[in-house]
């Protein structure tokens, strides 16, 4: 959603063994700023990533993870919820 912002560069990845796309110790590395939906995504990365994650900013967002790809309630959630995050991690 933001992967159009100047000055951004996203990557989205999953925690679940199904995901379409998993997310990698490189993907930690590259990030500065680190948002997922629920508790329970959080508590994955920090079981699979312990040491990658040391410096880095996680964020829970609290959205509940039961919304279909880009569906528009949950885009206007992630905005509302995600944008102050992301704006002041890059000094909006």
């Amino acid at each position: 959603m933001f992967r159009r912002t100047a000055g951004i560069a996203t990557r989205s990845a999953g925690t679940s063994a199904s995901a379409r796309r998993r997310l990698t110790r490189d993907d930690i590395r590259w990030a500065d700023l680190i948002l997922v939906m629920e508790d329970k995504h959080a508590a994955r990365i920090r079981a699979d990533f312990r040491q990658d994650l040391r410096c880095k900013a996680l964020h829970v967002l609290g959205i509940p993870d039961d919304y279909r790809y880009m569906d528009a309630e949950l885009v206007e959630l992630f905005e509302m919820v995600a944008g102050p995050i992301i704006g002041t991690a890059v000094g909006d």
